[in-house]
């Protein structure tokens, strides 16, 4: 199988390698019920070595770019209420914490969440945190970018390996929100 993007040496359909999956994103894919087939997520192995966007593209290519995506979790904070929240933005760009995601959660304050917990409430690696398995009731951020892109390199939930998904999937994910400029010049 060759991957729709990339020239990956490794490439399966997400659901015949879920063992390679960690398991809120293996459920994910083995209960999948988006808007295209479960086999058209696709999972291509790279070395956690180079799991990082900037060394990624290194070692795999700099017009992956203009392909890939990186998927973020930020805290929401307002009275002593905290929401914690994914965005998902093209990976030559940055979360627009304290304009858009502050106004879309309706918090006072915005900020990253710590590692601890972006890794502890996913269930996922840092460096590797994907939109696919997320906790149902997040509220997930998609700049309109990675939603019209034809496919997406995204994180697999570890450092090991990524997933190739089509662009419009990300709009289908449970409380996904599309918006236009979540993304800014980085």
């Amino acid at each position: 199988m060759r991957a729709p993007l990339g020239g990956f040496d490794v490439v399966h359909p997400a659901p015949e390698v879920l063992d390679l999956l960690v398991a809120p994103v293996a459920e994910a894919v083995r209960g999948w019920n988006g808007p295209v087939p479960a086999d058209e997520l696709i999972h291509v192995d790279s070395d956690p070595r180079w799991a990082d966007t900037a060394t990624f593209l290194e070692h795999y290519g700099p017009e992956l770019l203009d392909q890939s995506a990186n998927c973020v979790v930020v805290a929401g904070k307002r009275g002593g209420e905290t929401t914690l929240a994914a965005c998902v933005v093209p990976s030559g760009t940055r979360v627009d914490v304290n304009g858009v995601v502050r106004r879309q959660l309706g918090a006072r304050k915005a900020s990253f969440a710590p590692m601890e917990t972006a890794t502890g409430e996913t269930g996922m690696e840092y460096g590797g945190i994907t939109p696919i398995g997320l906790p149902a009731a997040w509220p997930l951020l998609v700049d309109a970018v990675v939603a019209d892109l034809p496919y997406v390199l995204v994180g697999s939930g570890s450092r090991r390996g990524k997933l190739i998904v089509p662009g419009k999937v990300f709009a289908g994910l449970p409380n996904a929100v599309v918006i236009e400029g979540l993304g800014t010049a980085a």
